[in-house]
């Protein structure tokens, strides 16, 4: 039997991760005083408010923003892609020579609806074609530094009472860094229904008694026994609120983006005291270097299908005034087509906001696809205006500049 060298306190910290799937613990844990400790361990709130609730979603692995958002009214970008444009009968048209690509009847109704805003050319300086280096940096905010913490998580510590339980919660089969806190402990789980915990046996065994352990004179020891308690008590909440919600809207057969916003509403409904709803879509969905259209062409379709069926969801269960989602993705793709009827990593790409609140229409300056980078589109809205705008605008907190690490305009998206 291989016994373990780490002291009983690593042990019980190593065990905590596995409550849910992947859902570490805050970082203070091992950098601060126990009187930050015993702070955060002051009370729980486990009352529904009817507060402002951020979703963001995540399409991984660099979405073609040129085929999402069509440029249909400019030349160069059918001599830019012969093969791949998307020919301009096809374009559903929303405004000013842009559209959507054909199988996105979802945001075509967002849109007319006055429910979407398109955001354009969405970027920062001195961008990175890596996945995960780009990734992270739209993850923290922070763009070409080593910053610890997501910009989600530095919002719920700076905007969030920290005794407060389950403020973020991570649809995912890990922990997103985007979520990543000083003083919450992010919710993260994938598939409901195996939202249990993770470990050894020994540490399941540990983590049963330390969940049964009442207050002691051990800040750091409470703390513990109190994540292991939210941990239980939220995973059994989780399962039943998922496995007893009933909805009348189709989410899209196969789509799992859909199954995870749906989730979402299933927790909403519930009264989950949430305010983050952070959801992926798994793997590098949208790498499409080789034969793209019929791939993207289904991806575009799961997944304006799946936010139109989740804003029909919202609204059917009376908390449309209370939700926006925003929806990103780490880079954009070159403006020509490569040889392998595919793009490759590029720069600047739309983002997208959605909600009752939100004035629809497209916001800031279409990149040239003439004056270009080294083939690539120069940004032209900093994505952290964006993040400034969901902060400020739709969760009501001003320093913006204390969350983003620096100053970024607003765009007035919201009513």
């Amino acid at each position: 039997m291989t016994r373990c060298s780490c002291s009983r306190r690593e042990f019980l910290a190593r065990g905590l991760y596995g409550i849910g799937v992947g859902a570490g613990l805050p970082l203070f844990l091992s950098r601060t005083s126990a009187a930050l400790t015993a702070q955060a361990l002051q009370g729980t709130s486990a009352e529904h408010h009817p507060e402002r609730i951020l979703v963001v979603l995540e399409l991984s692995g660099g979405n073609d923003g040129l085929n999402t958002v069509v440029p249909y009214g400019d030349p160069a970008y059918y001599r830019a892609r012969p093969t791949l444009g998307i020919p301009e009968r096809e374009v559903i048209k929303l405004a000013d020579g842009f559209g959507v690509h054909p199988s996105m009847v979802g945001f075509e109704r967002l849109y007319k609806d006055g429910l979407m805003a398109v955001v354009h050319g969405c970027g920062y300086e001195h961008p990175s074609f890596s996945h995960f280096s780009s990734m992270s940096f739209w993850h923290t905010g922070v763009p070409n530094s080593g910053e610890p913490l997501g910009w989600l998580g530095r919002l719920a510590d700076q905007r969030y009472d920290p005794a407060t339980h389950n403020v973020i919660v991570n649809l995912g089969t890990s922990q997103s860094l985007a979520v990543r806190s000083g003083r919450h402990s992010p919710l993260v789980f994938d598939d409901p229904a195996r939202f249990r915990r993770d470990g050894t046996d020994a540490e399941k065994e540990a983590l049963v008694t330390l969940s049964g352990t009442r207050a002691t004179s051990n800040a750091t020891r409470d703390f513990l026994a109190a994540t292991a308690r939210n941990g239980t008590d939220s995973s059994d909440f989780v399962r039943r609120a998922s496995a007893s919600y009933r909805t009348t809207v189709d989410y899209g057969i196969g789509n799992a983006f859909g199954s995870g916003l749906q989730r979402v509403a299933a927790l909403i409904a519930a009264g989950m005291p949430t305010r983050v709803y952070y959801v992926t879509y798994q793997g590098n969905s949208f790498d499409t270097h080789v034969q793209q259209a019929d791939l993207h062409s289904r991806l575009l379709m799961y997944t304006a299908d799946a936010v139109r069926a989740f804003m029909e969801d919202i609204k059917r269960i009376g908390r449309e005034d209370d939700v926006a989602v925003m929806m990103f993705t780490e880079f954009g793709r070159r403006v020509e087509e490569n040889g392998s009827l595919g793009t490759d990593h590029g720069t600047a790409t739309p983002m997208f906001v959605v909600g009752k609140h939100v004035k629809g229409g497209f916001y800031g300056r279409a990149p040239s696809l003439t004056d270009l980078d080294d083939g690539n589109l120069k940004m032209t809205t900093d994505f952290r205006s964006v993040y400034a705008t969901m902060i400020k605008e739709w969760l009501a907190y001003d320093d913006t500049q204390a969350v983003l690490k620096g100053r970024f305009e607003t765009l007035g998206v919201f009513g």
